[in-house]
């Protein structure tokens, strides 16, 4: 994620009067921040959590939670923070940003799909980002590359499935053909029986 600790400040100042209308405590918040800022990003998170307690919709509860969780390397949960706000923080002043980080931690866990929708929005709030074109760029390859690969295996399986079906279809002709050569023994054995009982009956009347 980038510029964490200007968008800490950003997103905690920017929300202070959203808050401030449901009467919620900031000083988990800032609390945070401080840990944060010290690098102590298990009391960052703990901190965080805290304030989420009290609102759990909180904008700089959630989203500074997501970039602590993204510095521990817990990428999943940091995109579910911020995927939490996704209705609100997108109308902020740090939006881009917001979208940037959304589309890192998607980016953490291959989820090209999501990183490429999330480096778009962010460059269509701040198509300047260099950054952000990189990402998309990298991004869309992957994805491309993982749909590829997708299409791959696909028709490797549906390969094997027609070779499994011709191979069945190949063992039912053989038991069918298998089948008939067992009633064909049998027809040959039953006549060979019969000429041999009429071979018997010819020799008893030569005798009489």
């Amino acid at each position: 994620m980038k510029n964490v600790l200007y968008i800490l400040i950003g997103i905690a100042s920017l929300l202070v009067s959203i808050d401030a209308a449901g009467q919620v405590d900031k000083k988990d918040v800032r609390r945070g921040n401080r840990d944060f800022r010290k690098e102590n990003f298990r009391e960052a998170e703990i901190d965080y959590r805290k304030a989420l307690v009290k609102d759990s919709m909180s904008v700089a509860a959630n989203y500074n939670l997501a970039n602590t969780l993204y510095r521990e390397g817990d990428f999943a949960q940091a995109q579910q923070a911020l995927e939490r706000v996704k209705d609100v923080a997108p109308m902020s002043g740090s939006a881009a940003d917001y979208y940037f980080n959304l589309g890192d931690a998607a980016l953490q866990q291959k989820d090209y799909q999501k990183a490429v929708e999330s480096f778009a929005e962010c460059l269509l709030r701040n198509p300047g980002d260099l950054q952000a074109k990189e990402n998309f760029i990298y991004a869309r390859k992957m994805l491309q590359d993982q749909q590829q690969n997708q299409q791959n295996q696909q028709n490797q399986n549906d390969q094997q499935n027609d070779q499994q079906d011709n191979q069945n279809q190949n063992d039912q002709q053989n038991d069918q053909q298998n089948d008939q050569k067992d009633d064909q023994n049998q027809n040959d054995q039953q006549n060979d029986q019969n000429n041999d009982r009429q071979n018997q009956n010819g020799e008893q009347e030569r005798q009489q």
